[in-house]
């Protein structure tokens, strides 16, 4: 159970997916907070939209926000009205406005134009909304940044960020587990990022324990 919650049984996390490689690791966390039974709010940029198709073609997974808010619930056993997935304009939408933010947030996979936005408070669409809600408010955020190398730019504005107790993770698998698949790659930093939202769960192994 998040910290924050506003209930005694459910707790909301808002999920941010931008134009970044690193779609797998997005669908496995939100599958991961379903199962969690958490509320999952989703958020979706045209270019992750882009990134999708490139990196998951074989999920035809759905560009509307209704639509694909129906997949992700079909497609990992969610409730009615577990997940609701809004566009970048949707200014309405809970995550907008700090009367009624979410308990935390991830922005996974994040873009470096998305990092900086967030950065430097721009506010341009329900993404960086979102995210400057979460500062404002005092709210877990964590920000999974797919990009290599990093250049002084992107490193500043991680700085600029982690000042603000936003919590800096990229998506860097260890192998101590021996992992075999790309899954178990990829659940290797979902597990991390489930540690950080206060998520239990058992998808992978943890050190010290067989």
């Amino acid at each position: 159970m998040l910290p924050n919650s506003r209930t005694s049984s459910i707790f909301t996390v808002c999920v941010a997916l931008t134009g970044a490689s690193g779609m797998p690791y997005a669908l496995r966390l939100i599958e991961c907070l379903i199962s969690a039974g958490a509320r999952v709010y989703v958020l979706t940029s045209q270019a992750a939209q882009v990134v999708i198709r490139q990196e998951l073609p074989d999920l035809a997974i759905p560009a509307k926000t209704d639509q694909l808010a129906e997949w992700l619930i079909q497609q990992y056993h969610g409730k009615s009205d577990q997940v609701k997935v809004f566009g970048r304009e949707e200014w309405f939408s809970p995550v907008a406005s700090g009367s009624n933010p979410a308990d935390a947030m991830v922005v996974c996979p994040c873009s470096m134009g998305t990092l900086a936005a967030i950065a430097h408070g721009m506010s341009d669409n329900l993404i960086e909304r979102a995210a400057d809600v979460m500062l404002k408010e005092q709210r877990p955020l964590i920000i999974v940044p797919r990009e290599m190398p990093f250049s002084v730019i992107h490193l500043e504005n991680m700085l600029t960020l982690a000042k603000q107790r936003v919590v800096i993770m990229p998506p860097s698998p260890g192998f101590y587990h021996h992992p075999t698949t790309i899954e178990e790659m990829v659940d290797f930093v979902v597990a991390r990022i489930l540690d950080h939202l206060s998520v239990p769960h058992e998808i992978i192994q943890r050190w010290g324990e067989r």
